[in-house]
């Protein structure tokens, strides 16, 4: 049995393990298939310690918002904001608190079979809407092998923190493989 996870009122500024795993809770609610990888993520205005939204896999529907594919964490985190505020989602930086962060469970995409719009081109979009991206695990070579740290270099480089939340690594693959098989 998984531990609980923590109560997001109760989560310490800061206590990025605590965000975490919150994301690894939302990544448990992704329905579990073969074909993609059930990811968790929580946007955070950091100065308030305030969660702004939060997204898994495959939340919101197909084809959401005139983009092909399905959803992936990132993306339903700002779509959420965006139709909180009215905006179009290439907007939310106007209304995004200065210091906003997001936990993703796995590094964000760099490319998507479907077409859709990476998670790193969502992040970098924003301008810097999006301060600091903390990251539990690297994305396997399962389906994009290009994924793996080129997005987070191109983060970097566009100006983004990229952090590694460790020591939760192991059950973060276990929750992200849902629906693979033995893995």
């Amino acid at each position: 049995m998984s531990p609980q996870p923590p109560n997001p009122r109760k989560i310490a500024a800061g206590d990025h393990k605590g965000y975490m795993q919150y994301a690894l809770a939302q990544a448990q609610l992704s329905p579990p298939a073969s074909t993609k990888f059930s990811v968790g993520a929580v946007l955070v205005d950091a100065d308030a310690n305030e969660i702004l939204s939060t997204g898994y896999s495959l939340e919101l529907p197909r084809d959401s918002h005139g983009e092909p594919g399905t959803t992936h964490a990132e993306q339903c985190c700002l779509i959420k904001v965006a139709m909180q505020y009215g905006l179009p989602e290439e907007r939310v930086d106007e209304v995004l608190p200065a210091n906003t962060i997001l936990y993703t469970t796995m590094e964000p995409c760099n490319q998507r079979l479907s077409g859709n719009r990476t998670c790193v081109d969502r992040i970098l979009r924003l301008n810097g809407g999006v301060k600091t991206v903390y990251v539990g695990i690297r994305e396997p070579a399962t389906f994009v092998g290009e994924n793996t740290g080129v997005g987070i270099q191109r983060l970097r480089d566009g100006g983004v923190g990229v952090e590694f939340v460790e020591g939760m690594e192991e059950q973060i693959m276990e929750v992200s493989m849902a629906g693979h098989g033995d893995v």
